[in-house]
């Protein structure tokens, strides 16, 4: 196969759009799976995920396309935030713990929790809203929730409208994304990019902050 030849085919692949009826059928099951998969194992970018439905459901004729990206996007959240709750509390009350309970402590650093700990304790349920809106801000929370054994109701009715926030402002991303430009795949690519700028942001912020401690270390240098 000649460089041309393979060039036209990938052009090809990514061009090409199946009918709309196709992408429904398909998509919002895919949607569904993937942000609940993504909610209990948080290796899968279920922002992006997100973004993408919504870059594609803004070309769609349907009107209800973006709702439905919306309620299936923040529902799929919803239960498997619930469903990686309850299998931790499994290992909060269990004497050898569980595997999901250890994964969630290998996923939050441990200056991490202890921040989450604390705002936890002076703001309650509030922390939850705020937590899924900062990248890599669910799991140091949802540990400490779990931590201060906080009941599943209650955990429920601070996660609501957390997921309701999380997909709201990706689905959001997701339609500057594929308004940008004509073409759906256009649009997808764009969502994607943004999303990945709207997570990697605030890491980069912190990391090129100076902390406190080196604030103090040249305070102490220049009195000295």
């Amino acid at each position: 196969m000649s460089g041309t030849t393979l060039a036209d085919g990938v052009h090809q692949v990514l061009t090409h759009v199946p009918p709309e009826s196709t992408q429904q059928a398909v998509g919002y099951p895919s949607l569904f799976l993937l942000v609940v998969l993504g909610s209990l194992v948080p290796v899968v970018p279920t922002g992006a995920v997100v973004s993408s439905a919504a870059a594609v459901a803004f070309h769609h004729s349907s009107p209800l396309a973006l709702l439905l990206v919306f309620v299936v996007a923040s529902g799929a959240a919803f239960l498997g935030d619930l469903g990686l709750y309850g299998l931790g509390r499994r290992g909060v009350h269990s004497r050898n713990g569980s595997r999901w309970l250890a994964r969630l402590r290998d996923r939050a650093a441990p200056e991490r929790l202890a921040q989450a700990r604390h705002r936890l304790r002076e703001h309650g349920v509030l922390v939850l809203v705020l937590s899924r809106l900062v990248p890599a801000g669910r799991i140091p929370v949802m540990l400490a929730c779990l931590l201060a054994e906080m009941p599943p109701r209650r955990f429920a009715r601070g996660d609501l409208p957390a997921c309701l926030a999380w997909a709201a402002t990706y689905q959001l991303i997701g339609l500057l994304g594929g308004s940008l430009f004509r073409e759906p795949w256009q649009g997808v690519a764009a969502a994607i990019g943004l999303t990945v700028l709207f997570s990697a942001a605030p890491v980069a912020w912190r990391r090129l902050r100076p902390s406190p401690a080196d604030g103090e270390e040249q305070t102490a240098e220049g009195e000295g």
